[in-house]
């Protein structure tokens, strides 16, 4: 007891010395709307600090001063780090929102008129210029089958086929 006590107190110091920097897309075909849905899971610190690096006003995402220009900030982000290709063509990224929980950001997206998913080729840098220990895990649902892979900095691109 003694010892798997100490084991558990070990790995929370070593936790808290190598912070983990993960973020979880979750890619999710809706067959009735024709649409991929997309939700994005990032630290709340993490995003802040790689979308001050873009920018000369203080970004504040629990307490925006401006929630139109955060929003447009976040789009950019991902417009510009992370491109999907669904059945070979090039997809446009609507983004819908965000909303906070407890220490995460879930960004809301979607890509419409997805009819058929049979291969997704992902193509994502998401948190790359923030931090080179970033890891994205990808889960992807489509025809009744969850796929799931992670990306470890540098690699940057998977594809699914379903």
């Amino acid at each position: 007891m003694v010892n798997s006590m100490f084991q558990w107190i070990s790995l929370a110091f070593i936790a808290l010395l190598h912070p983990f920097y993960v973020s979880v897309i979750e890619i999710n075909h809706n067959t009735k709307e024709s649409t991929a849905e997309i939700s994005i899971r990032i630290f709340t610190q993490d995003l802040e600090s790689t979308l001050q690096k873009y920018s000369s006003n203080k970004v504040d995402i629990a307490h925006p001063a401006d929630k139109a220009l955060l929003d447009k900030q976040i789009n950019q982000y991902i417009q510009q780090k992370l491109q999907l290709k669904i059945n070979g063509q090039t997809s446009n990224i609507h983004y819908l929102g965000h909303e906070i929980q407890m220490e995460s950001v879930w960004i809301y997206a979607e890509i419409p008129k997805v009819s058929q998913l049979k291969k997704l080729d992902v193509q994502c840098q998401l948190l790359f210029d923030f931090q080179t220990l970033q890891s994205n895990i990808f889960h992807v649902k489509a025809k009744g089958q969850e796929k799931s892979y992670k990306l470890d900095y540098p690699k940057n691109s998977t594809s699914f086929e379903f």
